[in-house]
């Protein structure tokens, strides 16, 4: 479901005769899908690393193992910077991948044409300029302009996946979504964070009305408070009548984020209730909660998020921790809220790229698990909040987020558990890329 507006806009983009048809995968289903891969820079534990490795040797899927290679395989590298840590290099020649020096070269496999099935474009990780809003500028929109001009030049066009936000900026972003809906492309972004493991489990059943969400991470405001905001919108999109969009958002930090709560502008009741499926019933008060934190890196604070249909959220930021994911919400009707955390697994964050290499893998089959809406509308709400960070927590309207769309069920691409019964917090993380190892009963 798209708003008027949108309507509007792409009836006179679908009117221009771009002739890229629509290309889900291999024109031979027989053919394995071949992905070029363009990347920022790619060393351990980059999320080239964590990503690429499951497309490249088997890996453990809600305790299965999956064979990525007996569908994929993956063509060439386009490869932005090489560092002194760089896994490029070795990796391509371990795996017999050509690197390019271009992004068309790696599309069209040295050729002048189109020559893969699908791009993976990643971008993030190296060292890229801030501009003065704090944001590093990663050339997002510069990768995805260069696989349109291939597309432009090749008749046609195959499924894209980029990595995380879509851009850090919403003119940016949306002009990514405006094109690849004109040309007829499937286009896919986000984060890995919602497919994690949800402890105590809770899925938000589809046509609640959801009156208050909250969701919480402990990371610097706009690395992690993107995956902060894909959580809350991964939850509250199913809600009664689908996505509405966001009216407004506000910063809010120390004080203001106090007197807010006290202002009943958010529940400090429902954030403490989100905390307490990570640290337990007896837990202290929030406030007090904070002070015990270690916040030298950023100061607590929040994205207080209002939606169109009268949906209050915030997206708190609580402790240093790389590792906090919580959600709660309060549900009309329901005396109590319900409230989750997002388990990541062993190893920190690498393995919650499992699920999302495995939702990436069918999005390039031709199934995108969930519609890009999703990660469009977090990157205009995040644009916002640093906005109104920037501006000294002042409300930034948003009418560009005039965003509405239907949720999808994407439960089966989410980890449930299942694989940290096989890998444990004993089991010795690979220092590059290997193939899974069961151990024997």
């Amino acid at each position: 479901m798209t708003t008027r507006r949108r309507i509007l806009k792409h009836s006179l983009a679908a009117a221009i005769p771009l002739g890229v048809p629509i290309v889900s995968r291999a024109e031979d289903a027989k053919k394995k899908i071949r992905v070029a891969a363009l990347l920022t820079s790619f060393h351990y534990r980059s999320h080239a690393h964590v990503i690429l490795e499951n497309f490249l040797v088997p890996y453990l899927f809600n305790g299965e193992v999956v064979d990525p290679t007996t569908e994929f395989e993956m063509a060439s590298f386009y490869v932005d910077q090489f560092t002194e840590r760089d896994m490029a290099r070795s990796v391509a020649g371990q795996f017999d991948i050509a690197i390019y020096e271009s992004i068309a070269g790696a599309l069209c496999d040295g050729g002048d044409q189109l020559a893969v099935d699908a791009v993976l474009l990643i971008g993030e990780h190296g060292e890229y300029p801030f501009n003065d809003k704090g944001q590093e500028l990663y050339p997002k929109q510069r990768f995805f302009d260069a696989v349109v001009e291939v597309f432009k030049r090749s008749g046609r066009s195959v499924p894209v996946y980029t990595d995380k936000h879509l851009s850090h900026t919403w003119k940016e972003a949306d002009a990514m979504v405006d094109t690849a809906e004109a040309m007829r492309f499937a286009l896919m972004a986000g984060s890995s964070v919602p497919l994690a493991q949800r402890i105590p489990p809770l899925d938000i059943p589809a046509g609640s009305k959801v009156v208050e969400a909250v969701s919480i991470h402990g990371g610097p405001l706009e690395r992690f408070g993107f995956h902060g905001l894909e959580i809350l919108q991964s939850m509250v999109e199913s809600r009664d009548g689908g996505e509405a969009g966001i009216e407004s958002v506000q910063y809010l930090e120390s004080d203001a984020l106090w007197a807010a709560a006290d202002a009943g502008e958010w529940s400090e009741d429902l954030a403490m209730a989100a905390m307490a499926v990570e640290l337990g019933a007896d837990m202290p008060r929030l406030r007090e909660l904070v002070k015990m934190e270690d916040f030298s890196e950023t100061p607590p604070h929040g994205f207080l998020v209002r939606y169109r249909d009268g949906l209050r959220a915030m997206v708190l930021k609580i402790g240093v921790s790389d590792i906090r994911w919580n959600f709660s919400a309060k549900l009309d009707g329901e005396d109590r809220s319900v409230a989750t955390r997002y388990v990541v697994g062993p190893w920190e964050n690498r393995n919650l790229f499992k699920a999302l290499a495995h939702a990436i893998q069918s999005h390039f089959r031709g199934a995108s698990p969930y519609p890009v809406q999703r990660t469009q509308l977090v990157t205009g709400a995040l644009e916002a909040a640093i906005d109104s960070h920037i501006a000294g927590g002042k409300v930034i309207a948003t009418p560009q987020l005039d965003i509405q769309y239907q949720a999808t069920d994407f439960r089966k691409f989410r980890e449930m558990g299942k694989t940290w019964q096989i890998i444990t917090d004993e089991t010795p993380q690979p220092p590059s890329i290997e193939a899974v190892k069961i151990p024997k009963p």
